[in-house]
Order: structure tokens, then C-alpha cells, then sequence
């Protein structure tokens, strides 16, 4: 009969297997946004990611309460900047946009030059410690969103967020309390997309 040590392991395992293939995104969220305590294990978790010669390409931005207002009136500027003629109700699209959800985690790859660690690797890198902090939400309750979109790449947002010439913005991770039952997602068959060689 198995020990209580291999008993642990299995139910760590079969816990940890089943985070992994049931996590979803929530795209309504609200309040409360995880403590200090819990966004600290979060960011733990982001900073395991695979990090070739260790060189922590990356950084990250923390916006909540006015700040989410100050980047809606970013986004909106940077809108109106590509677009002089917005309708007000496109305006009030863009400003609301960050109220989707009561943090924000804006991730950052420095792309720092090195000769062994592309660049490329350093993006990935950033967009997997994004990965793990979604795990390390959901596994405390919380849910996620990752969001890209035109806000992303535009020079205007890029610059009133301090984000250099050389950095890649790979991404908003909107952080929160899910609003509703996730959606329930139909099973993907791996061996459309995994394929001996």
C-alpha cells in the first residue's frame, strides 16, 4: 500500500495536471483583485519562467485603481492621435477599455542584446511568465484575461507607459474576480497538433 509521502505526491500531481489542462480565460471581471499576499505568489510564479543564461529580459507594470482611468485616457489620446474623427461613443469605448477589470499586469521584454539569447527567446520568455501568472491566478480563484489588440503596438501607448524603442510590449493581463461560470471549451485533439517527425 502506497505511503502518505506517495499519496501527497499523487494528489499534488493529479491537482497540478488538472490546472494545467482546464485553464481558461474570463473576459468579465470585477472586484476584488487578489491581495498583496496572493499577487506576490503570482509574481513568483512568473519569474520561474524558462530564462536562458538567466538574464530577466523582462519587466512589469502594475495598474489599479486611477491608474486604470489614466491609461483609458491614454488609450483614448492615442485612438484620437490615429483617428481625429472618433465618434464619442468610440471615445468612451477606448477609457473604459482598462475598467474591464481592477488590475492590470502590462508585460514588458527588455530584449537586452546578448549573443547566445535572441531576442525572440526574450519575447517568449515575458509571454510565458504571463502563461504562469494565469495559472497561479486561476489556482487561487481568480481569473484572467490576456489582451493584446491595436493598444498594444501603438507608439503613443507604448510611450506614455515608458516603454523604450528596443522593449516589446507583449501584453495587458487583466486580473481579477470572475464575473461568471467560465466557458466551457470543447476538447482539442492533440494529434491535430502533435506530429511525429
Amino acid at each position: 500500500m502506497p505511503g502518505n509521502d506517495t499519496l501527497t505526491n499523487e494528489k499534488a500531481q493529479d491537482a497540478m495536471l488538472d490546472l494545467l489542462t482546464s485553464r481558461v480565460s474570463h473576459p468579465r471581471l470585477s472586484a476584488p483583485a487578489p491581495s498583496e499576499q496572493e499577487l506576490e505568489l503570482v509574481f513568483q510564479s512568473a519569474l520561474r519562467t524558462p530564462d536562458h543564461k538567466c538574464l530577466k529580459p523582462w519587466r512589469f507594470l502594475l495598474i489599479e485603481g486611477e491608474s486604470l482611468e489614466r491609461l483609458g485616457e491614454l488609450f483614448c489620446q492615442a485612438a484620437k492621435n490615429e483617428n481625429k474623427a472618433l465618434t464619442e461613443a468610440q471615445k468612451s469605448k477606448y477609457r473604459n477599455m482598462p475598467l474591464r477589470a481592477p488590475m492590470i499586469v502590462v508585460g514588458i521584454s527588455e530584449n537586452v542584446d546578448h549573443p547566445k539569447v535572441p531576442v525572440e527567446e526574450q519575447v517568449v520568455s515575458c509571454g510565458v511568465a504571463m502563461g504562469y501568472m494565469l495559472l497561479a491566478l486561476q489556482a487561487q480563484g481568480y481569473g484572467g484575461m490576456w489582451r493584446t489588440g491595436t493598444m498594444a503596438v501603438n507608439e503613443d501607448v507604448r510611450e506614455g507607459l515608458g516603454i523604450a524603442k528596443h522593449e516589446s510590449l507583449v501584453g495587458f493581463l487583466y486580473i481579477g474576480t470572475p464575473q461568471a461560470e467560465a466557458k466551457k471549451l470543447s476538447p482539442v485533439s492533440s494529434s491535430e497538433y502533435f506530429k511525429a517527425w
